[in-house]
């Protein structure tokens, strides 16, 4: 294969990377932001994909942040591949923090009985772990998912916007681009055929 390595990462390198980049996390966003100015779809397309791909990364569920992206951008009309790329928006070092506001904000919401400090729901945690581990999560999900609405609103709006203005600004340069390279080239055949 042309771009295979040479020496193959093991599993161990293989989550290294997943969690902490070779270079750095800045190259690491440059190189998505990258990828999606140079989706071949409307801004509106794009940047919608983006916003699902925000919003799902605001919510508990990990594992399931692409399959909720790719639903919510199909149901909006989004890009899929930039619902994708929007899911970086929630990463290992944004995770804590999305955590925190969502459990706070979502207990704020929620009326009746607040949900347990933190400290008190890991203690039942490992507590019950194995024999009621539902009833020891839930009260910590409930305000999570409540709270990952507006917080994942908010983003995927403000995300939008962002991706909407740079993807239409890509695109108008690069189209400038190729058409001064086009008539640079018919004039030169011009030139040549006479």
């Amino acid at each position: 294969m042309l771009f295979r390595r040479r020496n193959r990462p093991t599993r161990l390198e293989r989550v290294r990377v997943a969690v902490w980049p070779r270079h750095s996390w800045v190259r690491s966003t440059r190189y998505y932001g990258k990828r999606v100015l140079r989706l071949t779809a409307t801004p509106h397309a794009i940047a919608l994909g983006f916003a699902a791909g925000a919003f799902a990364s605001f919510t508990p569920l990990i594992g399931f942040h692409f399959l909720i992206a790719l639903g919510v951008a199909y149901l909006l009309g989004g890009n899929l591949i930039a619902s994708a790329l929007g899911t970086s928006v929630g990463n290992p070092l944004t995770f804590p923090l999305i955590w925190a506001s969502t459990f706070k904000i979502g207990s704020w919401i929620l009326p009746g009985r607040q949900a347990p400090p933190p400290h008190e729901i890991h203690a039942q945690f490992q507590e019950r772990l194995l024999s009621k581990s539902l009833d020891v999560l839930l009260p910590m999900l409930k305000p999570m998912f409540v709270g990952a609405i507006p917080l994942g609103l908010t983003t995927g709006i403000i995300s939008y916007v962002i991706v909407y203005k740079s993807v239409e600004l890509y695109q108008t340069r690069r189209r400038k681009v190729l058409e001064g390279k086009r008539s640079a080239f018919i004039l030169k055949r011009k030139r040549s055929d006479k």
